[in-house]
């Protein structure tokens, strides 16, 4: 009966995740309190054994870090200075802000890119007079595949960072971040030739009053400018080096939001910074573990890890195979995130069941969860916080439209990523 109630509540949940009528957080918190109330697992349990309490204080410092950078003007002063660069063309600044969206997101993570560039992005379109749909599109998929990059990128990558102790920071460079650049060089090549028919026209009745703003203008330049930059920068240098100075990615990016908090007091009052942190997001992951511990509690990871292990047949090569496209081509319908969640402890559980060297899997799992992220608008967070961002400045980006651009984009990632892993692990 326990397991009924599980898997219905998480059933259910899922589907209102889906739909996205009902806030996420709350839907996951909901879910949660009624696997609690019905005696699943106490409060306690809940909050202490199946709560990752290390990513939900990684996530929440980068918050507060890139909260304040941000009152500086410094990402503002990036976009408008890299519109005068490529002269207000469209094509150049499609491939640019391509470039820095991917690379941004690799460094600060997908969402809170997308967060600090989009209203700026949707501000100098409508100033050049250019079309939104296509930069909006190419800003999602580059976010999500530049996100693949490293362990800060992307939620699903934090999470898997975070349970596995031997994946270092460095190591999702050096395992992802080379297909990642094959993934984005060929992704972009592709979105230019989808786009740059109606990209070459617009350009044609540009405005090209945006060109003549001044960057400096948008730069602030306080002596916060030049202490949040350089704890970023340390913060950023400590994620690098945490395996060689032992110490753990949530310490290092907690003692940057931490003196970061100290250094700007005299600019910025605390509780203004706090008032500006993604606290849905964080209550959104704290019940979404709940839900996948209860699933865990219940026993039903383990059934599941068996019945992959019978699929399989214990091979690690179609194993991988498998985790990769199913990642990928479910994540872009499921969300990511709880598709992800699910699966790591079923991957622990593999590992338990005597297979070994399941490394490749927990690569086929970051790759195809993130990457298939681009599926559709509700495949990943950075997509939602996008059309969110955009509906709010009177732009819709229609679902089904970008789900016949992203689904496409998703099957090529994956091709590549397939031909990637075959290559370097098999």
């Amino acid at each position: 009966m326990e397991a009924i109630i599980a898997i219905t509540v998480f059933a259910i949940s899922y589907v209102f995740l889906l739909l996205d009528q009902i806030n996420r957080a709350l839907v996951a918190l909901c879910g949660a309190a009624i696997l609690i109330v019905l005696g699943i697992f106490s409060v306690d349990s809940a909050l202490t054994t199946y709560v990752d309490w290390s990513t939900i204080v990684l996530l929440f410092s980068m918050m507060v870090l890139i909260t304040i950078t941000q009152r500086t003007g410094v990402f503002e002063y990036i976009a408008l200075w890299m519109i005068q660069r490529v002269d207000g063309r469209p094509i150049p600044l499609f491939f640019w802000v391509g470039v820095f969206t991917a690379v941004g997101s690799a460094l600060l993570d997908n969402v809170t890119t997308v967060l600090l560039f989009v209203p700026v992005l949707l501000h100098m379109i409508k100033k050049l007079n250019l079309p939104a749909f296509p930069y909006l599109v190419m800003v999602i998929i580059t976010s999500n595949v530049g996100g693949t990059a490293t362990m800060i990128g992307d939620p699903p990558n934090i999470m898997i960072g975070q349970a596995v102790e031997h994946l270092t920071f460095m190591s999702f460079i050096i395992h992802l971040t080379p297909v990642v650049i094959v993934i984005f060089a060929i992704t972009m090549v592709l979105l230019i030739l989808m786009f740059g028919r109606t990209l070459s026209k617009a350009g044609e009745q540009r405005n090209d009053e945006a060109i003549n703003l001044d960057p400096n203008a948008a730069l602030k330049k306080s002596p916060l400018l030049y202490q949040s930059l350089t704890v970023l920068v340390l913060t950023i240098l400590g994620f690098l080096l945490h395996g060689f100075i032992h110490v753990e990615l949530t310490t290092v990016a907690l003692a940057g939001a931490l003196i970061l908090l100290l250094l700007s007091q005299k600019y910025a009052d605390c509780e203004q910074i706090f008032a500006k942190v993604e606290w849905t997001t964080l209550f959104f992951f704290i019940g979404l573990f709940v839900l996948v511990g209860g699933l865990e509690q219940t026993g039903i990871i383990d059934q599941m890890a068996m019945a992959f292990i019978t699929l399989t047949e214990g091979d690690t090569v179609k194993s991988s195979f498998i985790i990769l496209w199913s990642a990928g081509l479910l994540s872009g319908f499921l969300d990511n995130i709880p598709y992800v969640a699910s699966m790591i402890p079923i991957l622990f559980e593999l590992e338990e069941f005597g297979m070994t060297a399941i490394d490749p899997m927990w690569w086929a799992l970051a790759l195809g969860a993130c990457l298939g992220g681009n599926g559709t608008l509700l495949g990943a967070s950075a997509n939602v916080v996008v059309a969110g961002i955009a509906s709010t400045n009177g732009v819709k980006i229609p679902f089904v439209r970008f789900m016949l651009y992203g689904l496409f984009i998703v099957v090529v990632s994956l091709i590549i990523a397939t031909i990637y892993m075959a290559i370097r692990y098999f």
